[in-house]
């Protein structure tokens, strides 16, 4: 670090894509509209879960659960974000930042173990389906959600007292579109050997356990499934289980690319693209992925619509009554 300026940082300057200022509104008005989506897709998928008894099983319990993370994990990342693009910049506080990186950690760690979570879910009603009642009691369910919890406070909790003893100084502008600590290392000054080794333990030890779960799982599903005697009765089966996929594929593929790797080197523009698809467009998808894809969804919809025109009817018909 020798000729690196030894000011020592009490704030950084969040610069995603403001180098494009023509861009500026454009992207803060598809980041906005992509926010909104995401919460009233996550927030519509809670209530259904609540409103329609079909919805009141396992598989779902955790799919509310993953509603509400998703809700608060984009939260912390996408309104920071749009204040970037609408003032062209943004400072933030050493605090602020560590909050956020705290809270993005914590809730992109939860993600990661309800993924699992439900892989494990799908392997049980699948492979075990006559057990599958007694396995998942409310007792397994609650204790299956609160174990997320706790490793992903204790995950959060870690890295970021690990990140913030270092040293940030000289140049603090962030060219990320929130605090996360590939981003932070290039600024530090001094040895970050320590908390480079806590992104390689975090890796190694949260995304891949999860990823061997769900492989795990759908091997033992994937077995079942060759075992049913009918090409309909194999189809029925998966298409229970290809929504989930589709969420793992994109989640933890974006966050595999983001986390395993070298970091050195690497294109910001790129970083910054990767970090939109798992912190902006994933969350969005994801109820709508589940929503397209599954039956029991799509049906409570449906009736939920119905209900409301019904009802929307019914106030017509006695307002015009009364007239």
């Amino acid at each position: 670090m020798a000729g690196r300026n030894r000011t020592l940082v009490t704030e950084f300057f969040l610069t995603a894509f403001t180098e494009y200022p023509e861009w500026g509104l454009p992207l803060f008005l598809v980041f906005l509209g992509l926010y909104l989506a995401t919460l009233l897709g996550n927030a519509g998928m809670i209530v259904l879960i609540h409103k329609d008894r079909r919805l009141h099983t396992p598989m779902y319990f955790f799919l509310g659960h993953l509603s509400s993370v998703d809700m608060c994990y984009s939260s912390v990342t996408v309104p920071q974000l749009l204040l970037v693009l609408w003032e062209r910049g943004s400072a933030i506080s050493r605090a602020r930042c560590a909050a956020q990186f705290f809270l993005f950690t914590f809730f992109a760690s939860i993600d990661c173990y309800l993924l699992a979570i439900m892989a494990y879910d799908r392997y049980a009603a699948v492979c075990q389906p006559l057990l599958y009642v007694t396995i998942m009691t409310e007792k397994t369910l609650w204790g299956l959600v609160t174990g997320a919890y706790a490793a992903g406070f204790s995950s959060a909790f870690v890295r970021t007292v690990t990140a913030f003893t270092l040293s940030f100084c000289g140049n603090n502008e962030i060219d990320f579109i929130f605090c996360d600590l590939p981003p932070l290392l290039k600024l530090s000054c001094g040895d970050s050997y320590t908390q480079e080794v806590v992104i390689v333990v975090f890796a190694t030890f949260v995304m891949p356990a999860c990823v061997v779960v769900i492989l795990v799982s759908y091997l033992f599903i994937i077995v079942a499934i060759m075992r049913i005697p009918s090409a309909g009765g194999r189809a029925k089966t998966f298409s229970t289980c290809a929504s989930h996929l589709t969420a793992v594929a994109l989640f933890f593929g974006t966050l595999i690319f983001m986390y395993l790797r070298d970091n050195s080197g690497q294109s910001s523009g790129r970083d910054r693209v990767v970090s939109v698809l798992y912190t902006v467009v994933t969350p969005m998808l994801n109820p709508f992925i589940y929503s397209l894809r599954n039956k029991e969804v799509k049906e409570a919809v449906r009736k939920s619509l119905s209900r409301i025109t019904t009802t929307s009817k019914n106030s017509k018909t006695h307002l015009i009554s009364s007239y």
